[in-house]
């Protein structure tokens, strides 16, 4: 009965990583094709991020995780995650300042409240483990804007002689396309390996009855 319970989890929950990749994955190529890292750039392009992804927990959380025990914590994640993108294009035009308080206040929050799914959700459902690494990625991310200095500023002479200046704003923005990106391949990961263990356990199922009745 357990075999056949991790089964059906695995069935409802793969979707719900999958889904949350996408976002993560546009923001990250975002980032990564994109020659403006300035703070303005990094509210707008987190505020979409924000708003879109938090309403994707949100909805596949209500749709798909009634059996996890912790849906309420990830619908309260998917609308903290909101809120922030919200707040992230309100203030587009706040600066270093802003992105820096933006990005740290959701990292901190959201990622303790993942932490805490994947912690409260251990052993009974299948999605604790993505959960409990995610809400570690999230808690570093936080830890690392936190880290950066706000006024770091520095002149240097790229490789084609031209005159160049990495500053805080670069920094972080920078650091926010590497969270999205491991994020990214991470969700899809541990979606498709859920959904491909759906696929396995039938066939399993069906050799070992095979099996008995020989």
């Amino acid at each position: 009965m357990a075999a056949e319970d991790n089964a059906a989890q695995r069935a409802a929950y793969w979707p719900v990583p999958i889904a949350r990749a996408i976002p993560a994955a546009a923001l990250a190529l975002l980032i990564t094709f994109s020659a403006d890292h300035s703070a303005q750039f990094g509210l707008l392009s987190f505020g979409v991020f924000g708003i879109v992804s938090g309403v994707v927990v949100a909805v596949m959380a209500v749709l798909r995780l009634g059996d996890s025990r912790v849906r309420s914590y990830v619908i309260a994640q998917g609308a903290i995650t909101v809120v922030a993108g919200i707040l992230a294009l309100s203030l587009n035009h706040g600066g270093v300042r802003a992105l820096f308080f933006t990005l740290t206040a959701f990292a901190a929050i959201t990622g303790f409240l993942e932490l805490y799914s994947g912690l409260r959700s251990r052993h009974r459902f299948t999605g604790s483990g993505d959960w409990f690494a995610v809400g570690a990625f999230t808690a570093v991310a936080a830890l690392v804007f936190l880290l950066v200095p706000p006024g770091f500023h520095q002149s240097f002479r790229g490789p084609d002689g031209v005159n160049r200046v990495l500053d805080a704003s670069v920094v972080v923005v920078g650091l926010l396309g590497a969270y999205a990106a491991i994020v990214a391949v991470y969700l899809l990961i541990a979606g498709l390996s859920a959904k491909w263990g759906t696929q396995a356990k039938p066939v399993a199922a069906s050799a070992s009855h095979e099996e008995t009745k020989a």
